[in-house]
């Protein structure tokens, strides 16, 4: 006799918490043969389709899943996160929306229903939503630091702190509050109160590496030059799976730019191998996989991330290194070395751009990017001027230290341009994409 369609729920589900994805998607498949119409097995699936980056494929169930019953919140809920997940907030919104009004006290459906509403540009309403969800739900501390986040997203620094220390006061705070609070402050210029709630963050969540990272920067630039290896290993194996479905719902530009660059060099010369600096799902290669470029050698902290990067078949060699010392260790020359997304994780600049240089043949380019480091409302750099500790963790750069630093490692710049690397919260991210060539001796 075939197995209920409640027990094959719960054997996938127990597949999908021992990361068996494989089985889990053989118990749902023969499930649904048999009930191709039952809203569990499609929410499962859905959510197992979205875990292995397949988001078409889990907004087809979670739609399924709704036409079967039209008054499942969680299913409406399901596939308005996976909308907003594939660029289509204002369809996202029209699902959340009914959600949160059949169950207004469900905190994921409000703070989900904010996410819409950011994603299709309009923050002042979802703020709204998240304070009304905060009347609602007064010890909610995710509807709190969601509030909190976008308030950093808007630069509107002081009103971040000034909610999360609310938070505290209402006995609502939690660790995350705590590393939000210090972020808003260190980006406000107030650095000493930053690094007391850094420290508050440590003391709740200890063995987190984002916490351990914001209070080893503690919002002084000067301190914390580049982010911990720990660290980055940690969130990028964590987010392998997922890394690129992220992405692709991001607007992600970085692989397309570099790929121009790459075009006009190979216009000019053969490049021949090509080194890639965090390599990461191996997007750059990907991107480029068309041209008549290559092979390419990446090079990545994460050992999950190479593994995604190894299953597209496009890289000659994969090494787990860190970066610079994998560099010095090194005496390979290579004609073009490619640094996308990877600079963000550095502040300071200076020892990787003296690195790079030194694996570069004479005439031989570095194609890099990174965020940009912009003014706050006052006007004023935050960090050192030069580059800043951003939200997420992430370094931004000013445009006259990434020149300084190239030149003072001898390279010849030959474009520094300003352009959008992504969007958050529906809005841009601005950055910076730079060439840099070593000169030839004989120049």
């Amino acid at each position: 006799m075939a197995p209920s369609s409640g027990l094959s729920v719960l054997a996938a589900r127990l597949a999908l918490s021992d990361g068996e994805l494989d089985a889990a998607a053989s118990e749902l498949d023969q499930a649904l043969v048999l009930e191709p119409e039952h809203t569990g097995l499609r929410k499962c699936r859905a959510e197992l389709r979205r875990r292995r980056g397949d988001l078409e494929g889990a907004t087809r169930d979670a739609a399924e899943a709704v036409i079967g019953d039209r008054h499942d919140s969680g299913a409406k809920a399901l596939l308005g996160v996976l909308l907003t997940e594939i660029g289509r907030p204002i369809d996202a919104i029209a699902c959340l929306t009914e959600a949160v009004s059949a169950e207004p006290g469900d905190v994921a459906y409000r703070e989900a229903l904010a996410q819409a509403w950011t994603a299709a540009g309009d923050m002042d309403t979802a703020f709204a939503i998240l304070l009304d969800g905060i009347s609602v739900a007064p010890g909610a501390a995710v509807l709190r630091n969601a509030a909190i986040l976008l308030c950093i997203r808007r630069r509107d620094f002081a009103r971040a702190a000034e909610m999360a220390e609310q938070s505290r006061r209402d006995g609502a705070a939690d660790a995350t509050t705590f590393g939000l609070r210090g972020h808003a402050l260190s980006s406000d210029g107030r650095h000493e109160e930053a690094a007391l709630a850094y420290g508050e963050a440590l003391k709740l969540a200890p063995g987190d590496a984002y916490v351990r990272h914001l209070v080893a920067s503690a919002g002084i630039a000067s301190t914390a030059p580049r982010a911990p290896d720990d660290y980055v290993r940690t969130l990028f194996d964590g987010y392998a799976e997922r890394f690129e479905s992220h992405l692709v719902s991001l607007g992600y530009r970085i692989p397309g730019l570099v790929r121009r660059h790459i075009e006009a060099f190979a216009a000019e010369a053969d490049i021949g191998p090509i080194l890639d600096l965090g390599c990461g799902t191996g997007l750059v290669a990907l991107a480029v996989s068309d041209l008549d470029v290559g092979p390419f050698t990446g090079i990545d902290l994460s050992a999950r991330m190479l593994d995604e990067a190894r299953a597209k078949g496009l890289y000659a060699d994969l090494r787990e290194a860190q970066l610079p010392a994998a560099l010095y260790e090194d005496s390979a020359r290579w004609n073009l070395i490619v640094a996308a997304d990877l600079l963000c994780y550095f502040g300071a600049l200076e020892e990787i751009m003296d690195a790079v240089r030194a694996r570069l043949t004479e005439g031989g380019r570095f194609i890099l990017s990174v965020e940009e480091l912009l003014p706050n409302r006052d006007g004023e750099l935050g960090g050192n001027g030069d580059w800043a500790l951003g939200r997420q963790g992430r370094y931004a750069h000013a445009a006259t230290y990434l020149a300084s630093a190239a030149d003072a490692a001898g390279f010849h710049c030959l474009s520094l341009e300003r352009e959008i690397l992504r969007y958050e919260a529906g809005g841009p991210v601005t950055g910076l994409l730079a060439v840099l060539a070593r000169p030839r001796s004989d120049a």
